[in-house]
Protein backbone atom coordinates (compact mmCIF):
# COMPACT_ATOMS: atom_id res chain seq x y z
CA UNK A 1 0.00 0.00 0.00
CA UNK A 2 1.21 3.45 -0.82
CA UNK A 3 1.64 5.70 2.22
CA UNK A 4 1.38 8.92 0.20
CA UNK A 5 -1.92 10.67 0.88
CA UNK A 6 -3.82 12.26 -1.99
CA UNK A 7 -3.69 16.00 -2.45
CA UNK A 8 -6.18 17.88 -0.26
CA UNK A 9 -9.01 19.83 -1.84
CA UNK A 10 -8.95 23.59 -2.00
CA UNK A 11 -11.24 23.95 1.01
CA UNK A 12 -11.78 21.90 4.13
CA UNK A 13 -14.78 21.43 6.36
CA UNK A 14 -14.72 23.17 9.69
CA UNK A 15 -16.12 21.73 12.90
CA UNK A 16 -19.69 22.82 13.52
CA UNK A 17 -18.84 23.76 17.08
CA UNK A 18 -15.88 23.89 19.43
CA UNK A 19 -14.92 20.78 21.43
CA UNK A 20 -16.29 22.28 24.65
CA UNK A 21 -19.76 22.78 23.15
CA UNK A 22 -20.29 19.06 22.54
CA UNK A 23 -20.82 16.40 25.16
CA UNK A 24 -24.31 14.92 24.75
CA UNK A 25 -24.43 11.59 26.53
CA UNK A 26 -25.87 8.23 25.48
CA UNK A 27 -27.99 6.80 28.28
CA UNK A 28 -29.94 4.03 26.58
CA UNK A 29 -29.57 1.37 23.89
CA UNK A 30 -32.12 -0.65 21.94
CA UNK A 31 -31.17 -3.27 19.36
CA UNK A 32 -32.97 -5.58 16.94
CA UNK A 33 -30.36 -7.36 14.82
CA UNK A 34 -29.53 -10.61 13.06
CA UNK A 35 -27.04 -11.06 15.90
CA UNK A 36 -29.69 -10.89 18.61
CA UNK A 37 -33.03 -9.39 19.57
CA UNK A 38 -32.40 -7.00 22.43
CA UNK A 39 -29.14 -5.39 23.50
CA UNK A 40 -28.09 -8.20 25.83
CA UNK A 41 -28.43 -10.93 23.20
CA UNK A 42 -26.80 -8.74 20.56
CA UNK A 43 -23.79 -8.01 22.76
CA UNK A 44 -23.36 -11.66 23.79
CA UNK A 45 -23.29 -12.85 20.19
CA UNK A 46 -21.12 -9.93 19.08
CA UNK A 47 -18.54 -10.67 21.79
CA UNK A 48 -18.46 -14.34 20.85
CA UNK A 49 -17.93 -13.48 17.20
CA UNK A 50 -20.97 -15.49 16.13
CA UNK A 51 -21.85 -15.06 12.48
CA UNK A 52 -25.56 -14.74 11.73
CA UNK A 53 -25.08 -14.69 7.96
CA UNK A 54 -26.91 -17.52 6.29
CA UNK A 55 -28.77 -18.47 3.14
CA UNK A 56 -31.60 -16.08 2.36
CA UNK A 57 -34.98 -17.59 3.25
CA UNK A 58 -37.49 -14.75 2.81
CA UNK A 59 -40.45 -15.57 0.53
CA UNK A 60 -39.93 -14.36 -3.01
CA UNK A 61 -36.17 -13.87 -2.56
CA UNK A 62 -34.63 -17.31 -2.72
CA UNK A 63 -34.35 -17.34 -6.53
CA UNK A 64 -32.48 -14.01 -6.72
CA UNK A 65 -28.73 -13.67 -7.33
CA UNK A 66 -28.13 -12.55 -3.71
CA UNK A 67 -27.95 -15.82 -1.79
CA UNK A 68 -26.63 -14.78 1.64
CA UNK A 69 -27.99 -12.16 4.03
CA UNK A 70 -28.37 -11.23 7.67
CA UNK A 71 -31.99 -11.96 8.59
CA UNK A 72 -33.67 -11.18 11.91
CA UNK A 73 -35.27 -14.42 13.09
CA UNK A 74 -37.66 -14.82 15.98
CA UNK A 75 -38.87 -11.23 16.08
CA UNK A 76 -42.63 -11.09 16.73
CA UNK A 77 -43.78 -7.47 16.57
CA UNK A 78 -47.22 -8.35 17.95
CA UNK A 79 -45.67 -8.99 21.36
CA UNK A 80 -44.15 -5.52 21.70
CA UNK A 81 -46.19 -3.19 19.46
CA UNK A 82 -49.87 -2.29 19.71
CA UNK A 83 -52.15 -3.36 16.81
CA UNK A 84 -52.93 0.31 16.10
CA UNK A 85 -49.34 0.86 15.01
CA UNK A 86 -48.74 -2.56 13.45
CA UNK A 87 -51.48 -2.19 10.86
CA UNK A 88 -50.07 1.03 9.47
CA UNK A 89 -46.34 0.28 9.52
CA UNK A 90 -43.73 -1.73 7.65
CA UNK A 91 -41.22 -4.17 9.10
CA UNK A 92 -38.50 -1.49 9.21
CA UNK A 93 -40.68 0.64 11.47
CA UNK A 94 -41.47 -2.40 13.63
CA UNK A 95 -37.74 -2.73 14.24
CA UNK A 96 -37.46 0.98 15.03
CA UNK A 97 -40.43 1.01 17.41
CA UNK A 98 -39.16 -2.01 19.33
CA UNK A 99 -35.60 -0.66 19.51
CA UNK A 100 -36.82 2.77 20.63
CA UNK A 101 -38.90 1.24 23.41
CA UNK A 102 -35.87 -0.69 24.67
CA UNK A 103 -33.64 2.41 24.46
CA UNK A 104 -36.12 4.39 26.58
CA UNK A 105 -36.43 1.62 29.14
CA UNK A 106 -32.66 1.24 29.28
CA UNK A 107 -32.35 4.98 29.94
CA UNK A 108 -34.99 4.83 32.65
CA UNK A 109 -37.44 7.02 30.74
CA UNK A 110 -41.18 6.40 30.67
CA UNK A 111 -43.07 8.41 28.01
CA UNK A 112 -46.24 8.10 30.08
CA UNK A 113 -44.68 10.21 32.83
CA UNK A 114 -43.22 12.85 30.52
CA UNK A 115 -44.14 16.25 31.96
CA UNK A 116 -43.31 18.27 28.87
CA UNK A 117 -43.58 16.54 25.46
CA UNK A 118 -41.52 19.28 23.80
CA UNK A 119 -38.40 18.16 25.68
CA UNK A 120 -37.99 14.99 23.59
CA UNK A 121 -37.35 14.64 19.86
CA UNK A 122 -36.65 11.85 17.37
CA UNK A 123 -34.27 11.52 14.44
CA UNK A 124 -33.85 8.43 12.27
CA UNK A 125 -32.13 7.57 9.00
CA UNK A 126 -33.48 5.34 6.23
CA UNK A 127 -32.16 4.30 2.86
CA UNK A 128 -34.74 1.68 1.94
CA UNK A 129 -38.07 2.64 3.48
CA UNK A 130 -41.10 0.37 3.74
CA UNK A 131 -40.60 -1.74 0.65
CA UNK A 132 -42.38 -4.85 1.93
CA UNK A 133 -45.56 -2.93 2.86
CA UNK A 134 -45.46 -1.01 -0.42
CA UNK A 135 -45.03 -4.16 -2.49
CA UNK A 136 -47.99 -5.84 -0.82
CA UNK A 137 -50.27 -2.87 -1.44
CA UNK A 138 -49.17 -2.52 -5.07
CA UNK A 139 -49.86 -6.21 -5.63
CA UNK A 140 -53.35 -5.66 -4.23
CA UNK A 141 -53.80 -2.70 -6.55
CA UNK A 142 -52.84 -4.55 -9.72
CA UNK A 143 -54.34 -7.88 -8.72
CA UNK A 144 -57.66 -6.79 -7.22
CA UNK A 145 -58.16 -3.08 -7.84
CA UNK A 146 -57.91 0.20 -5.93
CA UNK A 147 -60.58 -0.72 -3.37
CA UNK A 148 -58.18 -3.32 -2.00
CA UNK A 149 -55.42 -0.82 -1.25
CA UNK A 150 -55.32 0.29 2.39
CA UNK A 151 -55.13 3.93 3.50
CA UNK A 152 -51.69 3.47 5.05
CA UNK A 153 -49.93 2.81 1.75
CA UNK A 154 -49.29 6.55 1.53
CA UNK A 155 -47.26 6.62 4.76
CA UNK A 156 -45.90 3.17 5.62
CA UNK A 157 -43.33 3.09 2.81
CA UNK A 158 -42.13 6.63 3.55
CA UNK A 159 -38.58 7.19 4.84
CA UNK A 160 -39.92 9.33 7.70
CA UNK A 161 -42.39 6.68 8.90
CA UNK A 162 -40.21 5.47 11.78
CA UNK A 163 -39.54 8.96 13.10
CA UNK A 164 -43.23 9.80 12.90
CA UNK A 165 -44.50 6.61 14.53
CA UNK A 166 -41.94 6.70 17.37
CA UNK A 167 -42.85 10.31 18.15
CA UNK A 168 -46.60 9.63 17.95
CA UNK A 169 -46.38 6.50 20.10
CA UNK A 170 -44.30 8.29 22.74
CA UNK A 171 -46.14 11.59 22.56
CA UNK A 172 -42.90 13.39 21.70
CA UNK A 173 -43.25 16.88 20.27
CA UNK A 174 -39.62 17.99 20.28
CA UNK A 175 -37.52 18.38 17.09
CA UNK A 176 -38.12 15.46 14.74
CA UNK A 177 -36.23 14.64 11.54
CA UNK A 178 -35.36 11.91 9.09
CA UNK A 179 -32.18 11.58 7.05
CA UNK A 180 -33.03 9.94 3.72
CA UNK A 181 -29.46 8.90 3.20
CA UNK A 182 -26.94 6.28 2.25
CA UNK A 183 -25.30 4.10 4.91
CA UNK A 184 -23.36 6.89 6.60
CA UNK A 185 -26.64 8.62 7.49
CA UNK A 186 -26.95 6.23 10.42
CA UNK A 187 -23.96 7.84 12.16
CA UNK A 188 -25.15 11.29 11.15
CA UNK A 189 -28.34 10.81 13.20
CA UNK A 190 -26.27 10.68 16.39
CA UNK A 191 -24.54 13.93 15.49
CA UNK A 192 -27.90 15.47 14.62
CA UNK A 193 -29.20 14.41 18.04
CA UNK A 194 -26.13 15.81 19.80
CA UNK A 195 -26.59 19.15 18.07
CA UNK A 196 -30.28 19.23 19.02
CA UNK A 197 -29.30 18.61 22.63
CA UNK A 198 -26.67 21.36 22.44
CA UNK A 199 -29.31 23.76 21.13
CA UNK A 200 -31.68 23.10 24.00
CA UNK A 201 -33.61 19.84 23.52
CA UNK A 202 -32.92 17.76 26.66
CA UNK A 203 -33.57 14.32 25.15
CA UNK A 204 -33.39 12.80 21.66
CA UNK A 205 -33.99 9.31 20.31
CA UNK A 206 -31.62 8.64 17.42
CA UNK A 207 -30.80 5.73 15.15
CA UNK A 208 -31.92 3.74 12.14
CA UNK A 209 -33.72 0.58 11.11
CA UNK A 210 -33.88 -1.11 7.74
CA UNK A 211 -35.84 -4.04 6.26
CA UNK A 212 -34.48 -4.37 2.70
CA UNK A 213 -34.94 -8.13 2.26
CA UNK A 214 -38.39 -8.12 0.68
CA UNK A 215 -38.45 -9.09 -3.04
CA UNK A 216 -39.11 -5.59 -4.39
CA UNK A 217 -36.47 -4.03 -2.14
CA UNK A 218 -33.88 -6.68 -2.92
CA UNK A 219 -34.40 -6.43 -6.69
CA UNK A 220 -33.75 -2.69 -6.41
CA UNK A 221 -30.38 -3.48 -4.81
CA UNK A 222 -29.22 -5.77 -7.58
CA UNK A 223 -27.80 -2.81 -9.46
CA UNK A 224 -25.18 -2.26 -6.76
CA UNK A 225 -21.89 -3.72 -8.00
CA UNK A 226 -20.73 -3.83 -4.35
CA UNK A 227 -23.43 -6.37 -3.41
CA UNK A 228 -22.12 -9.89 -2.84
CA UNK A 229 -23.66 -12.80 -4.72
CA UNK A 230 -21.38 -15.44 -3.20
CA UNK A 231 -23.44 -18.50 -2.17
CA UNK A 232 -21.34 -19.51 0.86
CA UNK A 233 -22.18 -17.69 4.14
CA UNK A 234 -18.58 -18.11 5.31
CA UNK A 235 -17.18 -16.29 2.28
CA UNK A 236 -19.94 -13.94 1.11
CA UNK A 237 -18.68 -10.99 3.17
CA UNK A 238 -14.94 -10.96 3.91
CA UNK A 239 -13.57 -7.41 3.69
CA UNK A 240 -9.82 -6.68 3.56
CA UNK A 241 -9.06 -10.06 1.98
CA UNK A 242 -7.83 -10.77 -1.56
CA UNK A 243 -11.07 -12.66 -2.23
CA UNK A 244 -13.39 -9.90 -1.01
CA UNK A 245 -16.47 -9.94 -3.25
CA UNK A 246 -18.74 -7.28 -1.76
CA UNK A 247 -21.06 -7.11 1.21
CA UNK A 248 -23.98 -9.23 2.35
CA UNK A 249 -27.15 -7.18 2.96
CA UNK A 250 -28.98 -7.30 6.26
CA UNK A 251 -32.02 -6.07 8.15
CA UNK A 252 -32.44 -4.79 11.70
CA UNK A 253 -31.73 -1.60 13.55
CA UNK A 254 -30.77 0.22 16.70
CA UNK A 255 -31.99 3.30 18.57
CA UNK A 256 -30.05 5.26 21.17
CA UNK A 257 -31.26 7.66 23.85
CA UNK A 258 -29.15 10.84 23.71
CA UNK A 259 -29.42 13.38 26.51
CA UNK A 260 -28.10 16.59 27.91
CA UNK A 261 -25.64 15.63 30.70
CA UNK A 262 -27.35 17.88 33.26
CA UNK A 263 -30.75 16.40 32.43
CA UNK A 264 -29.43 12.86 32.76
CA UNK A 265 -27.70 13.68 36.06
CA UNK A 266 -30.81 15.36 37.49
CA UNK A 267 -32.81 12.17 37.17
CA UNK A 268 -29.97 9.89 38.28
CA UNK A 269 -29.30 8.32 34.88
CA UNK A 270 -25.89 6.80 34.22
CA UNK A 271 -24.18 8.02 31.02
CA UNK A 272 -22.88 5.14 28.95
CA UNK A 273 -20.84 7.17 26.47
CA UNK A 274 -20.27 10.74 25.31
CA UNK A 275 -20.73 11.88 21.70
CA UNK A 276 -17.52 13.88 21.35
CA UNK A 277 -17.01 14.66 17.65
CA UNK A 278 -18.40 14.15 14.17
CA UNK A 279 -17.70 15.09 10.59
CA UNK A 280 -18.97 14.10 7.16
CA UNK A 281 -17.61 14.57 3.65
CA UNK A 282 -18.73 13.63 0.14
CA UNK A 283 -16.56 12.09 -2.55
CA UNK A 284 -19.08 10.68 -5.04
CA UNK A 285 -20.83 7.39 -5.69
CA UNK A 286 -18.54 4.46 -6.45
CA UNK A 287 -15.36 6.57 -6.29
CA UNK A 288 -13.74 4.33 -3.72
CA UNK A 289 -10.17 5.51 -4.30
CA UNK A 290 -11.33 9.08 -3.66
CA UNK A 291 -13.03 7.96 -0.45
CA UNK A 292 -9.54 7.64 1.03
CA UNK A 293 -9.15 11.38 1.21
CA UNK A 294 -12.77 12.08 2.12
CA UNK A 295 -12.73 9.59 4.98
CA UNK A 296 -9.38 10.85 6.27
CA UNK A 297 -10.72 14.41 6.24
CA UNK A 298 -13.80 13.31 8.16
CA UNK A 299 -11.61 11.59 10.75
CA UNK A 300 -9.28 14.54 11.30
CA UNK A 301 -12.19 16.97 11.52
CA UNK A 302 -14.07 14.79 14.03
CA UNK A 303 -10.92 14.47 16.14
CA UNK A 304 -10.36 18.23 16.05
CA UNK A 305 -13.94 18.83 17.13
CA UNK A 306 -13.45 16.44 20.05
CA UNK A 307 -10.05 17.85 20.99
CA UNK A 308 -8.65 14.33 20.56
CA UNK A 309 -5.12 13.56 19.38
CA UNK A 310 -4.68 10.71 16.87
CA UNK A 311 -2.82 8.52 19.38
CA UNK A 312 -5.75 8.84 21.81
CA UNK A 313 -8.03 6.78 19.57
CA UNK A 314 -8.26 3.39 21.31
CA UNK A 315 -10.43 1.37 18.93
CA UNK A 316 -11.82 1.78 15.43
CA UNK A 317 -15.14 0.33 14.26
CA UNK A 318 -14.45 0.10 10.54
CA UNK A 319 -16.74 0.57 7.57
CA UNK A 320 -15.51 -2.72 6.04
CA UNK A 321 -17.31 -2.56 2.70
CA UNK A 322 -15.84 -5.75 1.26
CA UNK A 323 -14.75 -4.18 -2.04
CA UNK A 324 -10.95 -4.33 -2.54
CA UNK A 325 -10.60 -0.72 -3.73
CA UNK A 326 -12.80 0.56 -0.90
CA UNK A 327 -11.05 -1.57 1.74
CA UNK A 328 -7.65 -0.36 0.59
CA UNK A 329 -8.86 3.26 0.67
CA UNK A 330 -10.15 2.85 4.22
CA UNK A 331 -6.89 1.36 5.47
CA UNK A 332 -4.94 4.21 3.86
CA UNK A 333 -7.34 6.79 5.29
CA UNK A 334 -6.60 5.53 8.79
CA UNK A 335 -2.85 6.04 8.37
CA UNK A 336 -3.42 9.37 6.61
CA UNK A 337 -5.42 10.60 9.61
CA UNK A 338 -3.75 8.77 12.50
CA UNK A 339 -0.18 8.37 11.23
CA UNK A 340 1.66 5.26 12.45
CA UNK A 341 -1.01 4.83 15.09
CA UNK A 342 -3.29 3.77 12.24
CA UNK A 343 -1.30 0.53 12.04
CA UNK A 344 -1.38 -0.05 15.82
CA UNK A 345 -4.90 0.88 16.90
CA UNK A 346 -7.21 -2.14 17.25
CA UNK A 347 -9.73 -2.29 14.40
CA UNK A 348 -12.91 -4.33 14.42
CA UNK A 349 -15.89 -4.87 12.10
CA UNK A 350 -18.60 -6.92 13.84
CA UNK A 351 -20.89 -6.36 10.86
CA UNK A 352 -19.03 -9.11 8.96
CA UNK A 353 -21.09 -11.46 11.12
CA UNK A 354 -24.45 -9.73 10.69
CA UNK A 355 -24.24 -8.14 7.24
CA UNK A 356 -24.61 -4.48 6.28
CA UNK A 357 -28.06 -3.23 7.22
CA UNK A 358 -27.54 -0.02 5.22
CA UNK A 359 -28.31 3.01 7.45
CA UNK A 360 -28.74 0.72 10.45
CA UNK A 361 -25.28 -0.83 10.07
CA UNK A 362 -23.23 2.00 11.63
CA UNK A 363 -25.83 2.50 14.39
CA UNK A 364 -25.42 -1.16 15.34
CA UNK A 365 -21.69 -0.42 15.40
CA UNK A 366 -22.40 2.54 17.68
CA UNK A 367 -24.30 0.29 20.09
CA UNK A 368 -21.39 -2.16 20.07
CA UNK A 369 -18.91 0.68 20.59
CA UNK A 370 -20.83 1.96 23.63
CA UNK A 371 -20.77 -1.54 25.11
CA UNK A 372 -17.06 -1.85 24.28
CA UNK A 373 -16.29 1.32 26.23
CA UNK A 374 -18.45 0.10 29.09
CA UNK A 375 -17.14 -3.47 29.38
CA UNK A 376 -13.52 -3.11 28.22
CA UNK A 377 -13.80 -5.80 25.56
CA UNK A 378 -13.29 -5.24 21.83
CA UNK A 379 -15.47 -7.65 19.83
CA UNK A 380 -13.90 -9.68 17.02
CA UNK A 381 -14.44 -9.51 13.27
CA UNK A 382 -16.20 -12.77 12.29
CA UNK A 383 -15.03 -14.91 9.38
CA UNK A 384 -11.63 -13.16 9.16
CA UNK A 385 -8.13 -13.82 10.49
CA UNK A 386 -4.72 -12.19 10.43
CA UNK A 387 -3.85 -8.52 9.93
CA UNK A 388 -4.77 -7.70 6.31
CA UNK A 389 -3.78 -4.39 4.69
CA UNK A 390 -1.58 -3.56 7.68
CA UNK A 391 -4.57 -3.24 10.01
CA UNK A 392 -4.44 -4.40 13.62
CA UNK A 393 -7.66 -6.31 13.06
CA UNK A 394 -9.31 -7.97 16.06
CA UNK A 395 -10.25 -11.50 14.98
CA UNK A 396 -11.08 -14.90 16.45
CA UNK A 397 -12.03 -13.71 19.95
CA UNK A 398 -12.78 -10.56 21.92
CA UNK A 399 -9.72 -8.60 22.98
CA UNK A 400 -9.53 -7.26 26.56
CA UNK A 401 -8.70 -3.56 26.60
CA UNK A 402 -9.43 -0.34 28.43
CA UNK A 403 -10.61 1.89 25.60
CA UNK A 404 -11.52 5.47 26.42
CA UNK A 405 -12.30 6.59 22.88
CA UNK A 406 -13.93 4.76 19.98
CA UNK A 407 -13.81 5.98 16.38
CA UNK A 408 -16.66 4.85 14.14
CA UNK A 409 -16.41 4.99 10.35
CA UNK A 410 -19.08 4.67 7.70
CA UNK A 411 -19.24 5.19 3.95
CA UNK A 412 -22.33 5.10 1.78
CA UNK A 413 -22.72 3.67 -1.68
CA UNK A 414 -23.69 7.14 -2.89
CA UNK A 415 -20.43 8.71 -1.69
CA UNK A 416 -20.82 10.00 1.87
CA UNK A 417 -18.01 9.48 4.39
CA UNK A 418 -18.69 9.92 8.12
CA UNK A 419 -16.56 9.68 11.26
CA UNK A 420 -17.99 9.78 14.78
CA UNK A 421 -16.00 9.79 18.02
CA UNK A 422 -17.40 8.34 21.26
CA UNK A 423 -15.74 8.75 24.64
CA UNK A 424 -16.03 6.87 27.90
CA UNK A 425 -18.17 9.01 30.22
CA UNK A 426 -15.56 9.06 32.99
CA UNK A 427 -12.71 11.54 32.35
Amino acid sequence: MSSTPPSPPSSSPSPSSSPSSWGAVITGLGVIAPGGIGTEAFWKNTLEGISSLDHLTRDGCTHLPVRVAGEVHGFDPTTVIEPTYLVQTDRFTHFALAAAAEALTDAGLDPATLADPYTTGVVTAAGSGGGEFGQRELQNLWGHGPRHVGPYQSIAWFYAASTGQISIRGGFKGPCAVLAADEAGGLDTLAHAARAVHHGTPTMLAGAAEAPLAPYSLVCQLGYPELSTHPDPRHAYRPYTPTACGFAPAEGGAMLTVEDPATAAARGATPRAVIAGHAATFTGAGRWAASRHGLARAITTALAQAGCAPHQVDVVFADALGVPAADRAEALALTDALGDHGHRVPVTAPKTGTGRAYCAAPVLDAAAAVLTLQHGLIPPTPNLSGSPLGLNLVTDQARPARPRTALLLSRGLQGTNTALLLRHPTP
